[in-house]
């Protein structure tokens, strides 16, 4: 089946969440329905308020551009426009496109009848942002604990809440995250390069089937978790990188807020040393 039968076989009418068939069209190749809408007023307005944020900054320098959070003496409290009010505003738009995405593809996904697991994907991704901007800074108890949007503000961000806990690498959910990163990336590095050594043959010889591919891993290191297996693996590896990279944050501050390295006392502390 073409490609372009298959979109006209998809290409019906249901499957939306919200709008029913006023919303259910495309442009050109693009599904946009209800929510993608709302995305595009959402990424729209956010990008303009950015726009006119740096219009009232002191440069147009695309790398110090600053979007600041309120002061922490507004605390949880809406801030005028020019003392943090602006980020507020931004901060909605984002979550608001963001979150109309991940709908958009809920109704993409429903309307082949595939499963949810791209938006819920997207979803974990959301759910680190909306850790940082919100979450954290509700258990905090002040908006200005949000980070500012800017390339070297942000940078200079991260920078100081690291600082502020010493060493942020002895985070224990910062060891996990990175570590769940680093594999991620091996994983998805062995796949591809498994895919293309079996698919992509030189000139004259035969492509390559799966029983190549698991007879590959099974000689390597005496197993292999198949085609589909190794999608879950990848899957599952990503997501969590995702979500140990919020908890790593959230847990800096609301629930520690000492030196991380002070919180492996416990380990010196074990009867075996002593």
């Amino acid at each position: 089946m073409s490609m372009l039968s298959f979109e006209r076989k998809y290409r019906v009418r249901g499957g939306t969440l919200l709008g029913g068939d006023l919303f259910d069209f495309w442009v050109g190749p693009f599904y946009v329905g209800f929510f993608g809408v709302t995305t595009i007023f959402f990424s729209v307005l956010g990008t303009a308020l950015i726009l006119w944020g740096a219009s009232q900054g002191p440069t147009w320098n695309v790398w110090q551009i600053n979007i600041a959070p309120p002061d922490l003496s507004y605390g949880l409290r809406l801030a005028p426009l020019a003392e943090g009010g602006l980020w507020q505003i931004i901060t909605i738009c984002a979550i608001g496109a963001f979150v109309s995405w991940m709908l958009r593809e809920v109704e993409i996904c429903r309307k082949l009848g595939m499963g949810l697991h791209v938006p819920f994907a997207f979803g974990v991704a959301i759910f680190a942002y909306v850790t940082l901007v919100v979450i954290r800074p509700v258990l905090m108890g002040a908006w200005g604990h949000g980070f500012p949007y800017g390339i070297f503000s942000h940078l200079d961000w991260v920078s100081n809440v690291g600082y502020q806990y010493l060493h942020f690498h002895y985070n224990p959910a910062h060891m996990i995250a990175v570590s769940l990163f680093f594999t991620t990336t091996l994983a998805l590095a062995l796949h591809g390069s498994l895919i293309l050594s079996a698919s992509n043959p030189k000139k004259g010889e035969t492509v390559k089937a799966a029983e190549h591919e698991n007879a590959y891993y099974r000689d390597l290191i005496g197993y292999s978790v198949g085609a589909l297996g190794i999608h879950r693996v990848g899957l599952i590896l990503a997501l969590s990188a995702g979500f140990f990279s919020a908890v790593c944050i959230v847990i800096s501050g609301p629930f520690w807020t000492r030196g991380w390295p002070e919180w492996w006392s416990w380990w010196l502390d074990l009867p075996i040393w002593k």
